[in-house]
């Protein structure tokens, strides 16, 4: 008899669902080993408590189907443990290409929200193979393993449903595409910081207003960056060269910024901040952090004052894409491999030159042309995207001893 081809196997796929405890798994595999079934594919996950395993078996010999059947239906009711047998051919679906990962952020994550993307997903012609979740709090987010995609069109698809529903739904490439080392390049001024630097600084001048104003238009692309930038400089000048000292102080960094960086750094990622603020703040921030690269304008200081001019060329939005690519070619890295994060008009090319470009708690014009956007307050939401689970972030400082902060208390 000649032997059967993946295509004509016979095979039989087995559900077990229940409450899950210790012993399970290796109980129903114990009970089965002597029936001589080969093991083609598995799956299981446990849910509040609730464990489904799918096994697909491929019993042994021409009666191992009626004996496996049998085992496994009695090793079931000994676990008080639900179980459906389905007989069928071949061990899987033809291959699959076009994988993808799908992550949704929300807060809360509501029913109707996922319903959106899935039937996006399915209406795109793509299947959802796999999903996992990637975080109970401080954002339930989960991960989609999809194939049959087009990246780019489904990202597009789905970024409707992103607007429609108030989630956030970050599109990447899926399989080799998502593992390894990467470059990620954050903005600094609202995106790792809460502070605007500039702004602290034009306080100590009584001049805040002013410069805030400029702030914003520039930040909504209204006025060059560069121009509005020499601007706000201007009003710093006189200013003793102490107040930079006062300023860093002063700084709050993001909720989650420390995690996301000592995070990547622990998988080896190479990390680095551009900006358009100063770098006698940037510098330190980075020091601080273990950050690899730093970027940021330099202050003209004369006896010990600002003189309210900039040394050098100003970094704009030319400039922060260009310290990207400078700082992937140090790291070794295609700019495949690369992931942006930023907030205003100015990071747009850097944005648009990495990767992945991520617009955080970001101003319209760059939440439209960003491949997602994360409009959660927490910076470490960022590893999600790159399919980091709370739990291994957790794990990860515990092993090391950081203290992991308490979960938010929710509202109300």
């Amino acid at each position: 008899m000649a032997e059967p081809t993946p295509a004509n196997l016979q095979t039989l796929l087995v559900t077990v669902s229940g409450e899950d405890r210790p012993g399970v798994t290796s109980a129903l595999f114990d009970a089965i080993a002597d029936v001589g079934a080969e093991v083609r594919d598995l799956e299981q996950v446990v849910v509040r408590g609730q464990l489904t395993l799918a096994l697909l078996l491929a019993p042994g010999g021409e009666t191992g189907a009626q004996r496996l059947r049998e085992v496994v239906t009695a090793v079931g009711a000994e676990l008080g443990m639900k179980v459906k047998v389905k007989d069928g051919t071949g061990d899987s679906s033809r291959r699959r290409t076009g994988r993808a990962a799908v992550v949704v952020l929300g807060s809360p994550l509501l029913a109707s929200a996922v319903a959106a993307v899935t039937a996006r997903i399915a209406s795109h012609g793509a299947n959802i193979d796999r999903i996992r979740r990637l975080a109970r709090y401080p954002v339930t987010t989960l991960e989609l393993d999809v194939s049959g995609a087009d990246v780019d069109r489904l990202r597009r698809e789905l970024a409707l449903e992103s607007s429609v529903h108030g989630v956030d739904i970050s599109v990447a490439a899926g399989g080799l595409a998502r593992r390894g080392r990467r470059l990620v390049v954050m903005d600094v001024d609202s995106t790792l910081i809460q502070d605007e630097v500039i702004e602290l600084l034009a306080r100590h001048a009584g001049r805040e207003a002013e410069v805030a104003a400029v702030t914003s238009a520039a930040m909504r692309g209204e006025l060059d960056f560069a121009e509005s930038l020499r601007r706000r400089v201007a009003v710093l000048e006189g200013l003793p060269v102490s107040v930079i000292d006062e300023v860093r102080s002063a700084v709050r960094f993001t909720p989650g910024a420390r995690t996301l960086v000592r995070t990547l750094k622990r998988l080896g990622f190479t990390v680095g901040v551009v900006s358009g603020g100063f770098i006698e703040v940037v510098g330190d921030l980075a020091r601080e952090l273990g950050i690899d690269h730093a970027h940021a304008n330099t202050l003209e200081v004369r006896d010990g004052k600002l003189t309210g001019r900039l040394v050098g060329d100003v970094v704009d939005r030319a400039g922060k894409a260009e310290a990207l690519r400078r700082f992937a070619a140090q790291a070794g890295l295609p700019l495949s491999r690369t992931v942006a994060v930023g907030d205003g008009a100015n990071d747009l090319d850097m944005l648009e030159t990495a990767g992945l470009g991520v617009a955080f708690n970001a101003k319209p014009v760059v939440r439209e042309q960003a491949d997602t956007a994360v409009n959660v307050p927490y910076l470490d939401a960022v590893l999600y995207l790159l399919g980091i689970s709370r739990e291994e972030i957790e794990e990860a400082d515990e092993a090391d001893g950081t203290p992991t902060p308490a979960p938010p208390i929710p509202a109300g």
